[in-house]
């Protein structure tokens, strides 16, 4: 599996997966620089070559003189994600494109959450491609991936879970209470969240709209919602 980027590769270092080799532009300089550097910090094998090189081995066309190699991406089991009396969980419900999963991870990660949960048989995966625009994320957040969005939800709301689907015609998420288990379901791009998963959702959560467009991107509509959820808890923390 190929990781491709400067903050992705950095953010891989940092963590314990196995990496069997790195393809570095030669004269590497600042961060590619640091990334040698780190790299020689973990005995990692390091191959200089020229940027024609990294061309053609790059997926994405967008390696910034960096790739490195790895083992296959490890998911997570769901029962694994399960945090706390704070815990924090997102589910994708047919995310399928690339951007938008990086995007939900890397904002998942930045905002605390445990996990995300992606379906096997519809949605996207995690891919080199997801792994850079994650900016690294996709290293640091567990990623679960399960039969069925709605095994997760029932699965969630047996171990104490409140799961909410962010979709429209919900009740306000401003007037939500969003301390203890959530959970939160974000649609895919044109669909939505599924009418039979929002029927098993303690309930639908809306973000109001006041312009001529009606609807948010999905990664956009979840950073909102995580962030939310980021906000009550700050406030009942601080009293």
């Amino acid at each position: 599996m190929k990781t491709e980027g400067r903050n992705a590769v950095l953010e891989l270092l940092k963590t314990d997966k196995t990496v069997e080799k790195i393809l570095l532009e030669k004269g590497a300089q600042g961060t590619l620089g640091k990334i040698f550097a780190e790299a020689r910090k973990k005995n990692i094998r390091v191959q200089f070559v020229d940027r024609a090189a990294l061309d053609r081995e790059s997926e994405t066309k967008r390696h910034q003189g960096v790739i490195a190699y790895t083992t296959a991406y490890e998911y997570a089991d769901l029962h694994d994600l399960f945090g706390g009396e704070n815990s924090l969980i997102v589910l994708c419900d047919g995310i399928e494109d690339v951007h938008n999963l990086g995007s939900i991870l890397r904002v998942s990660e930045c905002a605390g959450a445990d996990g995300v949960v992606i379906p096997s048989a519809k949605g996207a995966s995690v891919t080199e491609a997801v792994i850079r625009i994650s900016a690294g994320a996709a290293e640091h957040i567990r990623v679960a991936k399960v039969p069925s969005v709605n095994y997760a939800v029932d699965e969630l709301k047996k171990n104490g879970y409140w799961v909410y689907a962010l979709e429209a015609g919900g009740e306000c998420i401003y007037n939500a209470d969003l301390t203890g288990r959530i959970a939160l379901v974000v649609g895919g791009e044109d669909s939505g969240v599924r009418r039979l998963t929002r029927e098993k959702c303690d309930g639908v959560l809306s973000i109001p709209l006041f312009g001529k467009v009606n609807s948010l991107n999905a990664s956009v509509a979840l950073g909102i919602g995580v962030y939310e959820v980021v906000r009550a808890r700050e406030q009942r923390k601080n009293g």
